[in-house]
């Protein structure tokens, strides 16, 4: 593919719903611009985006794809997002990359969440919004009632430039308001233009109307003129939408039926003559190594600047970094300087991506979009710059991931390859994170939902060979004393030879919480030698370890030595390490045991007419509601502190009640006593479980 100026070059970004056809859309552009002879479905799993085995079994989009599209004399760069809500890291990535965004909306379902959700993500990089109304040819298609949605949702800044001709089964093409032309697709994907139809002039005049005063609304001078005379002329028109739509205060809509393809030649026309190229979008805002922020303008001349916004390990070619120049350029071997890492990176083929095809390219100047393998430190979110210039761009806001499945391999000995998987993977998804909870040993795999934990526990199975079994994670639970006690240690044996003598007395009783444990030696007279004094400790602090009702570790004690015997011959270090065990014991049936449980702080972000169900489902989840308040844009956030077991699956519950449009954040409180019938079913659980152990 040759080199491109900034100026002929657009980035895109195709976002919105699951099923709003964003795939169909690309694989429609691809056969339209002549880059592919047929067109792939996303049924039989052929488009050229949708090519990873996981997106071929579900039929959805897990991952971000791109494809370069060259469309009269214009590189079309189309990223093509997930639609689906665990997956929106990709979108947030891809964001950063891009320069406007076309928001794909299905006819037959209208605005749905993640159309609300992409919505608000561009709002906030201010990136230009464009609209497409797709599937207008499915039966319940509806323009009218998809286009009410739109300005419902969006407001008045939506605005109509084509109208279908026909709906549903008898959509056959669109009619452009600017223009006044109709197109038909009567074979082929390239439209036939024509005259209006008669029928049509009367049922464009509101729509028209509508983008007039959007246009007006979008800029003082011309609102003052529709005000007073009614209307603008054709040219005020096309230069309003276009400088509305680049300012982002117009969200242009079209019309197709990407599947036939109907309409998406009109839509690449749009994207080469309308959507901004990265020399419009102007400088980008950079960090010096001294922390001061500089203005990197799109220019091949600069010094480099480049966004890593994706990276995909591939088995066989390894890592694939995907990555936007903004400013200088990237040449094939060549060294680079990843900023982020501080650390040089050698640069071999550079290519662009069309699904799983790459097509080498000679350079990447300021504005292009590319991809280059085997790189050994990079990771999404790195900046790419010059050693002598180092700076970095801020990597893109990730929401924390909340859903947790404990996770070990099936087959012993894979440990060592479940790291390595995991680490790859991580690399590969900044929204999945990885721990090892030293308290419930297990390793804790946290995801955006179900979906996204399915998806890469797939992929560790097809890429690295390591299949896992999963679990819920566990609950860290604690254990403390009640009050008082005081408990005796005995443990006297005699086998022949050398026998086993130590007895000690310990005296127990409970710390404020977090206090964690204290040991305090208060033996005279020589009743236990200074050499087991230790020895006592060491035996109480293991049986601690693992508690002594429910296999969870014991917190907040103080025990005292106060008292004990021993054998000038039979004392050793490991018998009044026994002695201090079973002196625990006793001391703690004494003082009564309770099991203590995690509270965390949760905040959820909730749109005010579901604030009502929220409320209540956290009040059956045993929360203690800390408050409410308005977070702007007709949403709630209300705080609370729930017991950690309650919202172990809380994104799900969350995502059910609200359609997918709140969001939460959890983090550690404190630690408080589990009430007397709950904790009886998590000691049972945990002895069950200790006898299973056993055969």
């Amino acid at each position: 593919m040759k080199t491109y100026e900034a100026s002929d070059i657009r980035n895109v970004l195709l976002v919105g719903h699951g099923g709003a056809g964003k795939t169909t859309l690309l694989e429609g552009m691809l056969f339209t611009a002549g880059a592919t002879t047929r067109m792939g479905t996303v049924e039989d799993g052929s488009t050229a985006s949708d090519f990873e085995p996981e997106e071929v079994k579900k039929g959805i989009s897990v991952s971000l794809a791109m494809a370069p599209i060259e469309w009269n004399g214009v590189k079309v760069n189309v990223l093509d997002a997930p639609g689906y809500a665990d997956f929106v890291g990709d979108v947030r990535s891809a964001i950063r990359a891009v320069d406007a965004v076309l928001l794909v909306v299905s006819a037959v379902d209208g605005v749905e969440v993640q159309t609300e959700v992409a919505w608000e993500l561009a709002v906030e990089a201010g990136l230009p919004r464009a609209i497409l109304i797709n599937k207008l040819d499915r039966e319940r298609a509806s323009f009218q009632t998809t286009l009410d949605q739109l300005v419902q949702s969006f407001g008045t800044q939506v605005a109509p430039l084509e109208l279908p001709l026909g709906e549903e089964h008898e959509f056959e093409g669109v009619a452009d308001l600017l223009s006044r032309k109709a197109y038909r697709y009567g074979s082929g994907p390239k439209a036939e233009e024509g005259e209006w139809p008669d029928d049509i002039s009367g049922k464009a005049d509101p729509y028209r109307e509508k983008l007039m005063e959007a246009v007006a609304e979008s800029d003082d001078a011309l609102i003052e003129k529709y005000l007073e005379e009614g209307e603008l002329s054709e040219e005020e028109v096309v230069h309003g939408v276009k400088r509305g739509f680049a300012s982002a205060t117009i969200a242009p809509v079209l019309c197709a039926a990407a599947a036939k393809p109907i309409g998406v030649d009109r839509v690449l026309q749009f994207i080469a003559d309308e959507f901004p190229s990265p020399a419009d979008r102007g400088a980008v805002t950079v960090v010096g190594k001294d922390g001061e922020e500089q203005e990197r303008a799109c220019d091949a001349n600069e010094k480099l600047a480049a966004y890593v916004f994706k990276t995909v390990s591939d088995p066989y070619v390894g890592h694939i970094t995907m990555f936007r120049v903004f400013s200088g350029k990237m040449r094939p071997d060549a060294p680079v300087y990843n900023a982020t890492k501080n650390t040089e990176e050698r640069v071999g083929q550079l290519f662009t991506l069309r699904g799983k095809e790459h097509d080498t390219v000679s350079e990447v100047p300021a504005g292009d979009i590319a991809a280059v393998a085997k790189l050994s430190h990079t990771t999404t979110g790195d900046t790419f710059s010059t050693k002598d210039a180092p700076v970095t761009l801020p990597p893109a806001e990730m929401p924390e991931p909340l859903l947790a499945f404990a996770i070990e391999p099936k087959t012993k000995g894979d440990e060592d390859k479940l790291s390595t998987a995991l680490a790859r993977l991580r690399e590969e998804d900044p929204t999945l994170r990885i721990e090892r909870s030293d308290e419930t040993h297990q390793t804790v795999m946290y995801g955006m939902g179900e979906a996204h934990l399915d998806v890469q526990i797939e992929r560790m199975k097809r890429k690295f060979g390591v299949e896992v079994a999963t679990a819920p994670a566990k609950i860290a639970y604690r254990e403390t004393i009640r009050g008082p006690g005081k408990g005796l240690g005995r443990h006297v044996k005699q086998t022949g030879g050398h026998g086993q003598y130590a007895v000690c007395n310990i005296e127990v009783e409970p710390l404020p919480r977090g206090e964690g444990f204290e040991y305090v030696d208060k033996i005279f007279g020589g009743a236990i030698p200074n050499q087991f004094i230790g020895s006592v400790e060491k035996g109480i602090v293991k049986t601690m370890s693992g508690g002594v009702i429910s296999g969870n570790p014991m917190v907040d004690i103080r025990c005292t030595l106060v008292d004990g015997k021993f054998h000038s011959v039979d004392s050793s270090d490991m018998a009044f390490q026994l002695a201090g065990s079973l002196a625990l014991k006793d001391a703690a049936q004494q003082a009564g045991v309770v099991l203590l449980e995690p509270i965390v702080e949760v905040e959820v972000v909730v749109p005010e007419s579901h604030t009502g169900d929220i409320m209540g489902d956290l009040n059956s989840k045993r929360a203690k509601i800390q408050g409410m308040e308005s977070a702007g844009a007709g949403k709630q956030r209300v705080k609370a502190l729930v017991p950690q077991a309650e919202v172990a699956r809380y994104s799900i519950d969350l995502r059910s009640m609200t359609g997918g449009r709140a969001a939460f954040s959890m983090k550690f409180s404190h630690y408080e006593e589990v009430p007397n019938h709950l904790a009886e079913k998590v000691i049972a659980a945990a002895q069950q479980e200790k006898e299973e152990a056993k055969k």
